[in-house]
C-alpha cells in the first residue's frame, strides 16, 4: 500500500506496462510507476531504455507494476471463461493447462468453436477490472482518458 498519493496513470498506458512486464520470463522485463509524476519506466534483461531514474533498483519509492499472474489472469481467468462460454468442455480447457502450450492450445480450441473474439473481449473486460482494483489497492488514481470519436 502507497503511503501517499500517486499521481494520476493512464490506463492504457498501465495496461501496455502489464503487458510488457507479463511478456517474458518472470523478471526479465519489469516496469515500475513514478508516485511523484505518474511516468512509467521500463526496465529489460533485453533492451536499454531511456530516462530510467538511477535509484530504480535500489529505492522503494517507486511501485511495481504487476505481472499478470499477480493480478490472477492467467489460468484462473481462461477456466472462468470456460465455464461461462462452454461449460460442457471445462474439463477439456482445464487439461490445456497442465501442459506447456496451454494458451496455444486453449486459442485454438476458441477459434474452432467461433469463442476467440468474445474470449478477447471478456480478457480485456476482466483485465481492466483487476488493474482498476490494484490501483485502489495502491492508492494510484488513473487519469481520464480521451474518449474516442
Amino acid at each position: 500500500m502507497s503511503a501517499a498519493p500517486v499521481a494520476a496513470v493512464n490506463l492504457s498506458d498501465l495496461l501496455d506496462a502489464i503487458d510488457f512486464v507479463s511478456g517474458g520470463e518472470l523478471f526479465d522485463h519489469r516496469a515500475f510507476i513514478d508516485p511523484d509524476t505518474g511516468a512509467i519506466h521500463f526496465l529489460s534483461s533485453e533492451a536499454e531504455f531511456e530516462d530510467v531514474p538511477d535509484d530504480i533498483d535500489t529505492s522503494d519509492r517507486y511501485i511495481a507494476v504487476p505481472h499478470k499472474k499477480d493480478l490472477d489472469l492467467g489460468r484462473r481467468l481462461a477456466l472462468s471463461f470456460a465455464d461461462e462460454a462452454t461449460p460442457d468442455e471445462y474439463g477439456t480447457v482445464d487439461a490445456f493447462f497442465r501442459k506447456k502450450g496451454a494458451y496455444a492450445r486453449f486459442k485454438d480450441f476458441l477459434d474452432a468453436r467461433r469463442l476467440l473474439e468474445r474470449w478477447y473481449a471478456y480478457e480485456a473486460s476482466e483485465t481492466e477490472k483487476a488493474v482498476r482494483a490494484w490501483c485502489a489497492d495502491n492508492g494510484i488514481a488513473l487519469a481520464d482518458e480521451p474518449k474516442a470519436t
